[in-house]
């Protein structure tokens, strides 16, 4: 017997047994294909957009997507620079044969973990109590608690043109069974879609007619442990192309062959609002004469080349004219057709902040089961459930991560308080206090949890209070260090074009001007601290009136948090009470006052008869 099975060998599930694994508990997981563990079905990137810090609060915690990504990818950079460090997030190219093997190794290295290839069909079920699986051929496995990370392979259909193959993304037999199971249950299945582009032969491609996009000359690192792993001058370029008018017109007279348009009458599932198909693109944004696609390398070992930007379900004789139409890729070979992907899915409302399941007990889900797109989405889930069934079978309370605290924490509670429409995807407009959960601070925000439920270890954690007192030390060193204006000064400054102060500042003074840099002091004196210290105190400085507004209101939001609701509540006493929040809070069930308010439908003067009425029948919760 088994203390955890994870079902599922993508992103999410390679967490989770890593985390369950590693914390001591033995652990089985179970995936239809050993080669597909950590696959990358669609493009191999890792980050981007509020998904790089979600890989890095992955690392803080003591999660492996990080390391992995260091290791293996084909170039880094910083997205988004120029801009405030709230949307700061890396982003790297990962290598889609490395990615999987190195991952494997890591898995295979853990002692209490066991791998096998199989196909779960049922759970074993005993008074509303999951005891483990019943695999397809009839054999039960029993362990004491079930993570289910099935990705897109519950009755996964492959969408081009007007067919339909019920199929995974690389061919693979679907799961046919369990989400039937599911339903049967009590849970609310769904049906949700996405999507992926061709793949082109890198040989046929004329690259001098695309615009080349470097990693960065800077070294970078997901994981705060681990020096960076490659050669700047190493890395390999991704390059940028646009649509043309003779692509949006091959579109518009085809649209109806498309899969999402008119070719196949049944398509129930809803595609990712934030990650549109290229007919959709075309349709919903008439006005644009172009749309920019990112070609991209998926391997060193291979010329597969993924055309970002342009996932389609259109029939295969279609998408050859659209591919050749684009800038460079006239005489493009295919090597890989795109297709639309629907797949069952949970509905998400149906889960507790610790991922474990309302309808069954000791039943854990993460990733796109979930509602989720993404790697990066799937992943920190996945770590999230990995660790709170442990902390179950420890009898310790699970870790639930605020919205202040991590972009985890805004993910799970959009998840479980708002539900889904379209597949999830994390965006930095989603939290309120992005500013706090910035790329640079996430060790900071969350190490201490890591080390806490035995994920980060001495030396990781003393690392960390190490660079914690040498920015302190920092500070104060920088409100004693003043500069003179002399003649070099002034000079320097007028090499900067930066105005030249009047009198004597410290250098504390003088780094909240936002044209002067921790560089830029450094032609005066030397700062012997290291860039994340010098980048943190730089930070801090630069923004502390807005941090501290931010910190100020997070502190109303945990008073809110603090503010519980009963699990026994019966909302059909609450009086005066509007029939959507009713219906609303019934199926959501929010154990704050806070959560209630973030609920879609549940308005104001229905929290202010919540809250009178909680007062009056629970005042111990007040």
């Amino acid at each position: 017997m088994y203390e955890i099975i994870v079902v599922g060998g993508g992103h999410a599930g390679c967490e989770a047994a890593y985390a369950s694994a590693k914390k001591g508990h033995k652990t089985l997981l179970i995936t239809s294909n050993i080669n597909n563990i950590a696959d990358m079905p669609c493009n191999p990137h890792i980050g981007g957009s509020a998904k790089g810090i979600v890989v890095r609060e992955i690392d803080a915690l003591g999660g492996i997507m990080g390391k992995i990504a260091d290791k293996t990818h084909l170039q880094i950079k910083m997205l988004n620079s120029a801009k405030g460090p709230a949307v700061q997030s890396l982003r790297a190219q990962g290598d889609k044969v490395e990615y999987p093997k190195e991952m494997l190794k890591q898995l295979k290295s853990l002692q209490n973990l066991e791998i096998k290839e199989a196909m779960v069909e049922d759970l074993l079920v005993n008074n509303k109590k999951v005891e483990g699986i019943i695999l397809e051929n009839g054999e039960k496995i029993k362990s004491q608690i079930v993570i289910l990370t099935t990705g897109t392979y519950l009755k996964a259909d492959i969408l081009v043109g007007n067919t339909r193959t019920r199929q995974g993304p690389h061919g693979e037999k679907p799961s046919n069974h369990l989400s039937d199971k599911l339903k049967e249950y009590g849970f609310k299945i769904i049906r949700l879609k996405t999507g992926t582009p061709q793949r082109i032969d890198r040989k046929t491609i004329d690259f001098t007619k695309l615009k080349e996009e470097p990693g960065d000359n800077k070294y970078l690192t997901f994981s705060f442990d681990l020096k960076p792993q490659y050669k700047i001058e190493e890395q390999l370029p991704c390059h940028l192309t646009y649509t043309t008018q003779e692509t949006h017109q091959i579109i518009i007279d085809n649209l109806k062959k498309s899969s999402m348009y008119g070719a196949l009458d049944d398509i129930e599932g809803i595609g990712p609002r934030y990650c549109p198909s290229i007919e959709d693109k075309v349709v919903r944004f008439k006005d644009k004469e172009r749309h920019q696609l990112f070609v991209e390398p998926e391997s060193r070992y291979y010329d597969d080349m993924y055309l970002q930007g342009f996932s389609t379900s259109m029939p295969r004789e279609i998408q050859e004219k659209m591919v050749h139409s684009l800038p460079g890729f006239e005489k493009a070979k295919i090597l890989k057709y795109g297709y639309a992907i629907e797949y069952d899915a949970i509905y998400p409302t149906q889960l507790n902040k610790s991922l474990e399941t309302k309808e069954l007990e000791n039943l854990f889900t993460a990733g796109q089961i979930n509602g989720t797109s993404g790697y990066e989405e799937a992943a920190c889930q996945g770590l999230m459930a990995g660790i709170n069934a442990s902390l179950k079978l420890e009898n310790k309370e699970p870790l639930i991560l605020k919205r202040n605290e991590a972009y985890i924490g805004v993910l799970i509670d959009d998840l479980i308080t708002k539900g889904i429409r379209d597949p999830y995807r994390l965006l930095t407009s989603r939290a309120e206090f992005r500013l706090l959960l910035r790329s640079d601070n996430a060790d900071q925000r969350l190490r201490k949890y890591g080390y806490e439920i035995g994920l980060i270890n001495e030396d990781q954690i003393s690392n960390l209070k190490r660079k914690e007192t040498e920015i302190k030390e920092l500070l104060k060193e920088l409100e004693i260090r003043k500069l003179k204006i002399t003649d070099s000064v002034e000079k320097k400054f007028n090499e900067y074009s930066i105005q030249i102060p009047t009198s004597t500042m410290t250098y504390y003074q003088l780094l909240k001007r936002p044209e002067i840099t921790m560089d830029f002091l450094e032609n005066f004196e030397s700062i012997p601290y290291s860039d994340e210290v010098k980048e943190q105190v730089e930070i801090y400085l630069k923004y502390e009136g807005y941090i501290k507004k931010a910190y100020k209101e997070a502190g109303k939001l945990i008073k809110l948090e603090k503010k519980q609701i009963p699990t026994d509540i019966d909302y059909d006493k609450i009086k005066n009470i509007a029939s959507e929040a009713r219906q609303k809070l019934k199926e959501v069930r929010p154990t704050t006052i806070a959560q209630a308010i973030r609920i879609s439908g549940v308005n104001p003067s229905d929290i202010s008869i919540l809250s009178v009425y909680l007062k009056k029948e629970y005042p111990k919760y007040e």
